[in-house]
């Protein structure tokens, strides 16, 4: 089993590519994030998709949830449905995302992680749903997991974000085309987390 990151136990690693990647603790306070932990695990429409994998089909290692306008649902391959309406919990948090991101968003992918065990494999955000060079706005709560990177072109370049409660980590335009993406297994014991990941769909 991978250990939850190569990196040191706190803060970030060095070098970290700012002009794709900026983290920012504490955009909500200990008291919010508490309460938002609580109530997406609690009412979150939860699923766990299954995935092909060397031609197996095998259940993905968390739990998923999509809220967003009309139409910004692409959870099924080859076809848009409508996601879960947004909630006002998750629009107030779209309102504190949004100026630090310089955009608008109109969906939200909810990711809950109920232990070590789940994760979410290398890889990048580049579905063409998401257009040429996708922005994308992360808010976690819950357990710190490592957030790791590395250079597609070289896997030697790799850096690691400690997603903290409450913090927020903007992953800018040509990230996805550059870096792959992680949040690896845990030998150590994990509480739940729950992370929020706002895009675009167009």
């Amino acid at each position: 089993m991978e250990q939850l990151s190569f990196f040191a136990e706190a803060g970030q690693s060095k070098g970290l590519p700012t002009d794709f990647l900026e983290y920012f603790p504490g955009l909500l306070s200990q008291e919010e994030g508490d309460y938002f932990l609580q109530k997406f695990i609690a009412e979150a429409p939860w699923k766990q998709t299954v995935q092909k994998m060397y031609d197996k089909e095998v259940l993905t290692p968390r739990l998923t949830a999509w809220y967003g306008d009309l139409g910004t649902d692409y959870s099924h391959p080859g076809r848009i449905s409508n996601p879960t309406p947004w909630t006002p919990e998750l629009l107030a948090i779209k309102a504190r995302v949004e100026p630090l991101a310089g955009m608008h968003f109109n969906s939200v992918l909810l990711n809950y992680y109920r232990d070590g065990n789940d994760s979410v494999a290398w890889h990048s955000d580049k579905e063409s749903i998401l257009g040429k060079r996708p922005v994308i706005a992360s808010v976690s709560f819950g357990q710190v997991r490592s957030f790791d990177i590395r250079r597609k072109s070289d896997h030697h370049e790799k850096y690691s974000v400690r997603l903290e409660h409450g913090s927020f980590c903007l992953m800018k335009a040509g990230l996805q085309e550059a870096f792959e993406h992680r949040i690896a297994k845990s030998a150590k014991p994990m509480t739940p987390r729950v992370n929020l990941t706002f895009r675009v769909v167009i």
